[in-house]
């Protein structure tokens, strides 16, 4: 049976967050989307620590593109979902739509990291 996940994030999403999981599945033979508040090129972020610095730094990272807006999605078409950090989560969670493919992922008890 063929596996669909859904990547949900937008900009400065935390780059091995995303790249990682991404071409795991797809390695897998997953079918992946990745959703964003708009389709578009999403500028991903690295986060390093500097020998000079008490905390970390942020800069940017690869952009990748996003296939899909949010507004697009049905979450009954995906097996389960993927919220990667970084700073992404931070404006995304306001977004109603994000909130209504997280709610279902929860209520219909789908597999979700």
């Amino acid at each position: 049976m063929a596996k669909n996940v859904l990547i949900v994030t937008g900009d400065a999403v935390d780059c091995l967050e995303i790249y990682y999981p991404y071409y795991r599945c797809l390695e897998e033979n997953i079918s992946v989307t990745i959703a964003s508040p708009t389709k578009k090129k999403l500028q991903t972020v690295c986060h390093d620590f500097l020998p000079e610095m008490e905390t970390f730094t942020e800069m940017f990272g690869y952009k990748i593109d996003s296939h899909a807006s949010v507004d697009e999605i049905n979450p009954a078409d995906f097996d389960s979902l993927i919220l990667p950090g970084g700073r992404a989560p931070e404006y995304i969670r306001m977004n109603s739509k994000v909130q209504e493919i997280a709610a279902h992922f929860l209520t219909e008890n789908k597999l979700w990291v």
